[in-house]
């Protein structure tokens, strides 16, 4: 098996889209977006879709190619994604897949858990109980369903929630039981390079990235999409924040701190899942990135 995929992986803000260019640029090939935001052409500035010289450096895939109002799931990443290696592969035995999305970088390396066919009436009630009674009730019920799966979820998600809830109804099984954690054989090896540094550091380059956002224009790109809130792609950290401010909820000032507050959790939620994983190539943000590309190339030699 000769076919390899680097897969760069890491909090927010801390460096993996440069990384993943210096590499593509060494290994003279192209790069796959694993970035469960960055797809949609509507939000640029709230996820930090790489420059337009970043985006000309090298080819790269799934950026805004989506839009909010496209249903668009893991497992349609995961498909598209395959399909897109098999072709890739014809060209280079490598491809670089980068981005801070870790149930999307697992679909691809390790394959998706097997979830049963659930009643889409479950999901029809279940969206008309959180239109009327709000998150709130629907977090209460999974936390009864499914104790465990309420611990990591992202409770401030409605869909994250409801597709929990959906699965627990449905199958009258907690939506954890699923979550086997079983690898899927893929045609290539990954090697995985994680990219770190000390809490501290994490935070402030977040704190500096949302002050960019802001100074880029993230204010106006929410309110162009504020009448849409409701859409799931919206219910992303950067958006929810800026619309509780146009809706009156508080001011800005302290819509902006919630919003490096929230991407910290996010920050905190990423290294959590991926310490998880041995078999990740641990670096530190700082590292030249000639030495991360003599170290692949020595990993290479024995993958």
């Amino acid at each position: 098996m000769d076919n390899i995929l680097i897969s760069i992986v890491g909090p927010t803000a801390i460096g993996k889209t440069s990384m993943a260019i210096a590499l593509a640029r060494h290994f003279n090939t192209e790069i796959i977006s694993a970035d469960s935001r960055q797809c949609y052409q509507e939000m640029r500035i709230g996820t930090a879709v790489p420059s337009k010289e970043e985006l000309n450096a090298v080819p790269h895939h799934f950026i805004q190619h989506k839009s909010i109002f496209e249903h668009h799931t893991v497992g349609d990443f995961e498909r598209e994604t395959l399909k897109l290696l098999e072709k890739l592969y014809i060209q280079n035995d490598i491809a670089i897949l980068v981005g801070g999305s870790p149930l999307y970088t697992d679909a691809v390396v390790y394959g998706l858990d097997d979830f049963p066919e659930v009643d889409p009436e479950i999901r029809e009630r279940l969206n008309q109980q959180l239109a009327t009674t709000g998150l709130e009730s629907l977090k209460k019920q999974l936390k009864q369903l499914d104790p465990h799966y309420y611990e990591k979820v992202d409770l401030k998600n409605p869909h994250r929630v409801l597709r929990a809830l959906e699965v627990c109804i449905g199958s009258g099984q907690p939506y954890s039981s699923f979550l086997s954690k079983k690898t899927t054989p893929r045609r290539f090896n990954t090697i995985t390079v994680g990219i770190a540094a000390d809490r501290a550091v994490i935070y402030e380059r977040i704190n500096q990235r949302v002050d960019l956002m802001m100074k880029q224009g993230l204010l106006e790109e929410a309110k162009s999409l504020h009448r849409h809130a409701n859409l799931n792609a919206l219910q992303t950290v950067g958006y929810r924040e800026l619309f509780a401010y146009f809706d009156g909820d508080c001011d800005l000032d302290f819509a902006i701190s919630e919003i490096k507050k929230n991407t910290r959790r996010f920050a905190k939620r990423q290294l959590t899942w991926y310490r998880k994983q041995e078999d990740i190539l641990w670096l530190d943000y700082d590292i030249d990135k000639n030495e991360v590309i003599a170290l692949i190339e020595k990993k290479l030699k024995t993958t």
